[in-house]
């Protein structure tokens, strides 16, 4: 019996590695898949983490029960935005995605969208970020816009620094300065510090998640703290991680001075870190793909944390 000849999926049918197996995108057209997959829909991890930094400062500003339509609002935006950011980052980043294992099958590296096409699928998904900013009140509305800077810098940050993950998490957590401003009208000690908190969080992640291309990424000249730390990448997360926890404790005691048992709700999310750093290692590659995702439930002990400071 003759064997049928194997056959290289179309780019408009190829998923990076590190999508989701099954997701929803795979029930899509052919000819809207790439466009879904340049949006990163079948990789909402992304999303996630950067919704929970607007989620922790509406907690701990004390929004919750109240404003809850506000969570949403962020819902609604961080998928926006965290699309919209994609596409700009790929759009940057298309001839070095070419030459890197895990991304050379990114639509816009794989030829499968157009320079054309990416531009206007960034313009509407901004578009409806605008749509949620412009739900905000004048303050916060300020401070959001503030972040622009950031998002436009960051696909440059791994051609000039060791350290693109930092820059990363002031992008990312900068959710966290928006949901307080939101509430309180001004940015207290505890959203600095809350902001601050963040970024340590995600400079631990993001390395773990870096440590996927580390052998791609020295080959193509691209930066990351998992290059820079070598072998202490460990060591590294857990000085990281140990920071975001002394941080987030600070903030829930600037926010709540009256509480202080309120920091006891930290406890789940300090043990959740610690088995990131006791399982990381620093060659495997899934291992390092499946802790990156777990900082899904990180963010939402953190937002417990939160809520028991703020309510």
């Amino acid at each position: 019996m003759e064997t049928p000849p194997l056959t290289t999926p179309e780019p408009a049918d190829r998923a990076t590695p590190d999508a989701v197996a099954g997701s929803w995108v795979e029930m899509l057209p052919r000819s809207w898949k790439p466009y879904a997959r340049l949006a990163r829909a079948d990789r909402p991890i992304g999303a996630w983490l950067l919704f929970w930094p607007c989620a922790w400062g509406t907690a701990l500003a004390g929004g919750l029960p109240q404003e809850t339509y506000l969570v949403l609002l962020f819902l609604i935006g961080s998928f926006a935005m965290r699309s919209a950011g994609c596409v700009y980052n790929d759009i940057v980043d298309r001839d070095l995605d070419a030459s890197v294992e895990r991304t050379r099958d990114r639509p816009l590296a794989s030829g499968a969208v157009s320079l054309k096409a990416a531009w206007a699928l960034l313009g509407g998904l901004s578009l409806l970020g605008l749509v949620v900013l412009l739900q905000l009140g004048g303050f916060a509305q300020v401070v959001a816009l503030g972040s622009l800077l950031l998002v436009a810098g960051y696909p440059f940050m791994k051609r000039i620094t060791w350290w693109p993950q930092a820059w990363l998490g002031l992008t990312f957590n900068w959710g966290a300065l928006v949901g307080f401003a939101v509430i309180a009208g001004g940015l207290p000690p505890a959203a600095l510090v809350l902001y601050a908190a963040g970024v340590f969080w995600t400079l631990g992640y993001d390395t773990i998640y870096a440590l996927q291309d580390i052998e791609d990424d020295a080959l193509a000249g691209i930066k990351s703290s998992a290059r820079r730390l070598g072998g202490n990448v460990r060591t590294g997360v857990a000085i990281f991680y140990a920071i975001t926890i002394l941080l987030l404790a600070t903030a829930l005691l600037l926010a709540a001075p009256e509480r202080p048992l309120a920091l006891a709700a930290l406890l789940p999310a300090a043990l959740h870190m610690l088995w990131q750093v006791r399982a990381l290692r620093g060659a495997d590659t899934l291992g390092a793909l499946r802790l990156f995702r777990a900082n899904t439930t990180t963010g939402t002990l953190v937002f417990a944390a939160c809520l028991a400071a703020g309510l």
